[in-house]
């Protein structure tokens, strides 16, 4: 009880992590101008379509088919040879071209109008990307099993303290913004996340937008229950709150879109650290062509870190298992709690959580 606490009211200290936009940067937002132009569809409800001239050219698809035997040793080997762990439950196997289970995902987290949201907009382009690979090379010597694929985790949609025009406390991001984490990304081959933030919107208006990204190869999807205020209360006042219902909306909308344009499995991030952020998760559906990562997503001391990870992820083995690294509030020391208690959590340290991570991500 007290680590819950704890969890809670220093996340909620996440507000100033919140990205507060000028007016300038609010009039490059909201996916319009010269990347974005808006049309009906035949339900008379807005749509849209994104010129996307200025994204580099997609990777070339992948579509090895998958080594059942392999993938189900990999499991195995993440949940430490024990079989029976609940984490392997027998599922689907992904359609061809699947990263998951194969390689461990390191991701960069932020976004470039902010300096507080994440390593992607604290450091200039060159630093950051030179980080991440020597992350990488940290991991890939902690689990020499395992490769590593480096990610950018780029939050597109973002929680606002502010109501906005149309009052739905978030803000998108300029495509030419999510061309940028592209082209980025192609320098080390990396693959891209789209993280969502959708404040008093909702998954249903805000993933559709993304269309043009999401049916790349390359680009991935992340949603943020913590900024899903269902409540009404203002992003950052309260911890949010998402259902499963809104996640299969998500793994069904991926899912169509990888059978459409025959691409390899999308990965499919959901945030939590709490039981109510993510609500009735028994009933998520997974699909062949969606992997699924549940991604422990708090900060605070190790001790807080890992009973969450076992409490709210580790316990809904819905699929894979994700594990968030705070270069910055991983390290704050809370009245109270033992210095050595307040170091960021090494490779080796996440990797003895059972099951074993194959997500990371650092902030």
């Amino acid at each position: 009880m007290q680590n819950t606490l704890l969890q809670t009211s220093t996340r909620l200290a996440r507000v100033m992590a919140i990205l507060v936009l000028t007016p300038m940067m609010m009039a490059a937002c909201g996916h319009k101008g010269d990347d974005k132009k808006a049309k009906t569809d035949s339900t008379g409800k807005d749509t849209q379509t994104t010129a996307v001239a200025d994204a580099p050219a997609p990777p070339q698809v992948d579509l090895t088919p998958v080594d059942t035997a392999a993938y189900n040793r990999k499991l195995l080997f993440l949940a430490h040879n024990d079989s029976s762990s609940k984490f392997l439950v027998h599922r689907d196997y992904p359609v061809p071209g699947a990263i998951l289970p194969f390689k461990r995902i390191v991701a960069y987290y932020g976004n470039f109008y902010s300096k507080n949201m994440g390593v992607l907009g604290q450091y200039p382009p060159d630093e950051m990307l030179a980080k991440l690979k020597e992350t990488c090379k940290q991991w890939e010597k902690a689990d020499l099993a395992t490769p590593v694929q480096p990610a950018l985790h780029y939050i597109c949609v973002t929680a606002q303290g502010a109501p906005g025009k149309d009052g739905k406390y978030r803000a998108r991001m300029p495509f030419k913004q999510i061309d940028s984490a592209l082209h980025l990304a192609a320098r080390i081959h990396a693959i891209v996340f789209l993280d969502v933030q959708v404040g008093f919107s909702n998954v249903q208006s805000e993933i559709p937008l993304l269309e043009k990204y999401l049916s790349m190869p390359n680009v991935h999807l992340g949603i943020d229950p913590e900024f899903s205020m269902k409540t009404g209360k203002r992003p950052g006042t309260v911890i949010g709150t998402m259902d499963a219902e809104d996640v299969n909306f998500c793994s069904e909308y991926l899912a169509r879109l990888v059978k459409a344009n025959h691409l390899p499995p999308k990965i499919f991030i959901v945030h939590r650290f709490t039981k109510n952020m993510l609500t009735n998760a028994q009933n998520i559906r997974l699909h062949p062509e969606v992997q699924f990562v549940l991604d422990m997503d708090g900060w605070g001391p190790v001790s807080l870190k890992t009973d969450s990870y076992r409490m709210w992820v580790a316990n809904y083995p819905v699929q894979f298992t994700g594990f968030k690294l705070f270069y910055k509030n991983d390290v704050r020391k809370p009245r109270g709690v033992n210095m050595k208690e307040t170091q960021m959590m090494t490779p080796a340290q996440v990797l003895a959580l059972k099951p074993s991570p194959i997500y990371i991500q650092y902030q």
